[in-house]
């Protein structure tokens, strides 16, 4: 999802997407560590859009 797009959902959805991209990026590691992942692009992903996140929130948070 695009930094745009996530601009425009509410706190709390922005809140639980968060949770769920740490619990997907923690499970991916030990997916790895395991030797069952074969997309490893994947914790890339999820990394960055963790970040777009927090961005987003730290942005919120100093405007107001």
């Amino acid at each position: 999802m695009k930094a745009k797009e996530l601009r425009q959902k509410p706190r709390q959805e922005l809140e639980i997407m968060l949770k769920e991209g740490r619990e997907k990026l923690r499970q991916l590691s030990f997916d790895l560590a395991s030797k069952k992942l074969k997309n490893t692009n994947e914790i890339g992903l999820i990394k960055k859009q963790i970040a777009r996140i927090l961005t987003i929130n730290t942005k919120e948070t100093n405007i107001h």
